[in-house]
């Protein structure tokens, strides 16, 4: 199969948003009163030596007037099965778990059977669980806790939003891709191209490539407030701005309901765009922000081979690498397919 090795990292980067947007504790910070709060990030890459780190989300506290509390809890689709577990008990400390979820209006909470194909976002969320070697959010997180409340557009006011705007995740993901074509040698354009292309096929090729695949895709986290720009455009998407305006509906009602403590479960992507809204529109502080691990990428036999045993971050079996194997092959097809939809584009301009 041939293919252009200079486009492979920019069609690559396609799937980047996939993990952000749709499904440890390090340190906590004070806010000094009346003073004004610079946005939080909510995503973050730390780099361990030479060759390891670990991508981290975050968790951000914030408090009004009378006492309530709201915690922005960035994620990211797929990660470490103990990134979810710790979410799993975290969550049942919260009055209300508000959560994200674009399903149909008579669908309950989803049972973890259920989870498997509620749309092509998931499926393909899904492959790059296994490409990667992660677990899957629909999988690890138990949504079934009476706890639990939906907080997002319905899968028909998303279709319907969609319809009315001409809009589509495919669109968006395009838009973005030919922009940063446009704007040739500079600004995001340009740190797309930092990722070198041999480095990704060798990455590919390798024994511990999920490993090192982790460690490029963590890298170019670290530009996803540009990338969600990209997406979003001037007037906002329903894929973030008009899910968040639904979010931020069920926020106030339970407020209202004179809920204390509650947590609002949204990948790391929508968390920007949701601060600013809880704090200029509800009027609350900012009080402490803490950071979890979602993915470990310590080198083979350091700390994630102690953490993970001989399975996840360890030597791969013959059988998980030959699905791992036919997992890249399938991604590399799809790759291949949206490279050529957009010369497709190109030679129609």
């Amino acid at each position: 199969m041939r293919r252009d090795s200079r486009r492979l990292p920019n069609a690559f980067s396609l799937l980047v948003p996939l993990l952000l947007v749709a499904n440890v504790p390090a340190f906590a910070a004070d806010a000094k009163a009346g003073a004004a709060q610079e946005p939080q990030k909510f995503l973050r890459f730390v780099e361990e030596g030479r060759d390891g780190g670990r991508l981290e989300t975050a968790i951000a506290t914030y408090q009004n007037a009378q006492g309530q509390k709201v915690h922005l809890v960035a994620a990211v689709h797929i990660a470490d099965t103990g990134y979810f577990a710790a979410l799993n008990k975290l969550f049942d400390g919260y009055d209300a778990l508000l959560y994200e979820m674009v399903k149909p209006k008579d669908m309950g909470a989803p049972e973890r059977v259920e989870a498997n194909g509620i749309s092509v976002v998931h499926i393909i969320q899904k492959g790059l669980k296994t490409f990667l070697d992660l677990d899957y959010q629909l999988d690890g997180i138990d949504y079934t806790k009476k706890n639990f409340v939906h907080a997002d557009l319905t899968a028909e006011e998303f279709n319907r939003m969609q319809d009315e705007r001409g809009e589509s995740l495919f669109g968006l993901m395009m838009q973005q891709m030919m922009r940063e074509m446009m704007k040739g040698g500079g600004g995001n354009a340009q740190r797309m191209q930092d990722m070198d292309p041999m480095q990704l096929l060798a990455a590919l090729s390798s024994d511990d490539g999920a490993r090192q695949l982790k460690m490029i895709l963590a890298k170019q986290f670290e530009n996803m407030d540009e990338m969600v720009a990209a997406l979003e455009g001037p007037d906002g998407s329903v894929l973030l701005t008009e899910r968040n305006k639904a979010a931020m509906k069920v926020v106030k009602e339970q407020l209202a309901a004179g809920k204390k403590n509650m947590g609002l479960f949204y990948g790391a992507a929508h968390m920007k765009d949701l601060e600013k809204r809880l704090m200029d529109e509800l009027g609350f502080r900012r009080t402490g922000v803490e950071w979890r691990v979602a993915w470990d990428l310590a080198p083979r036999g350091g700390r994630a081979a102690a953490n993970n045993g001989a399975g996840r971050g360890g030597q791969v079996g013959r059988d998980e690498r030959d699905e791992r194997d036919e997992t890249i092959k399938k991604l590399l097809e799809k790759i291949e397919s949206l490279e050529k939809r957009l010369d497709d584009v190109e030679k129609k301009k």
